[in-house]
């Protein structure tokens, strides 16, 4: 259920509308934009009608939400969330790239995301050692200013990728369902770029979101990576669709991983215009 408050509601008001709200065994969210707050009670809303929260003084109005999601949807927070990292705004008005590298030698001036955890297919394969590696990288980048987007392939990385001071953790698609992951990055307080796979749907992508948040940690990002093709020779494009639909039902920064996608007909500079006149913040190259 979305409560808007009158403009002129006190905060007597606004804590008798979160009283109430309680009471029914629902807890709020609370947004409070230049001229108007609106609380988000989340929960089961059908214990009432939204008559009698507009009936509550300083409630303008009442609406109930049908999507699965609530706190991400704008129904909520009309405004862009702006997550700041290392200084760096992101979300909003703020665009951003960041470089994904492979070794230690580290671009200049610019963010990176790491894939320290990456396991070649092949069982014959030499394993990595990521912890050692990530360490220096996050070390120099620091050093140098930089924001480290960390990407982890497991829950059992995330104590790991926390010790050695990654900015930004970021959960590759294939995680999205991992419902004991989202729950533990749902109790931090670092920012979360949550990617969706190539199979997934928007809504899939939205309600897993919404459970991060749901646990109290609103510093999310949303990721696309790539979604199947009917290209033969390029399996992956950019969801396009995908990333202008999260930009108009969810206030969530967007960040587009385009590191994979580019291929003979589809260069990285094609892709990156495309991204950001979709309406991505952030692109990874």
């Amino acid at each position: 259920m979305i409560i808007v408050m009158q403009r002129q509601a006190t905060e007597t008001q606004i804590n008798s509308v979160i009283s109430y709200i309680r009471e029914r065994g629902l807890h709020e969210h609370i947004s409070r934009g230049e001229e108007r707050t609106i609380i988000g009670a989340v929960g089961d809303e059908r214990v009432f009608e939204p008559r009698e929260l507009e009936a509550l003084a300083g409630v303008e109005k009442a609406m109930r939400v049908l999507q699965d999601w609530r706190i991400i949807s704008r129904e909520t927070k009309a405004e862009d969330t702006v997550i700041t990292v290392r200084g760096q705004q992101l979300g909003g008005n703020h665009h951003q790239l960041v470089a994904s590298v492979t070794n230690s030698q580290l671009p200049e001036n610019i963010n990176i995301f790491i894939d320290p955890f990456f396991q070649a297919a092949s069982p014959y394969t030499p394993p990595s050692q990521p912890r050692t590696n990530m360490q220096q990288q996050i070390a120099i980048a620091h050093k140098a200013g930089k924001s480290v987007w960390l990407r982890i392939r497991d829950v059992r990385q995330l104590e790991p990728a926390l010790q050695a001071e990654a900015d930004i953790i970021y959960l590759g698609g294939e995680l999205m369902s991992n419902r004991t992951l989202l729950n533990e990055v749902g109790c931090l307080n670092i920012p979360v770029v949550l990617c969706k796979d190539k199979h997934h749907q928007v809504d899939d992508w939205l309600i897993a979101a919404e459970h991060i948040a749901l646990k109290g940690n609103h510093h999310l990002m949303l990721g696309e990576a790539g979604t199947l093709s009917l290209e033969r020779n390029a399996p992956y494009r950019l969801d396009v669709e995908a990333i202008v639909k999260a930009r108009k039902i969810t206030h969530l920064p967007i960040v587009a991983n385009i590191s994979h996608l580019a291929h003979a007909y589809m260069d990285s500079t094609t892709l990156m215009q495309i991204a950001q006149a979709a309406g991505a913040h952030i692109i990874i190259y």
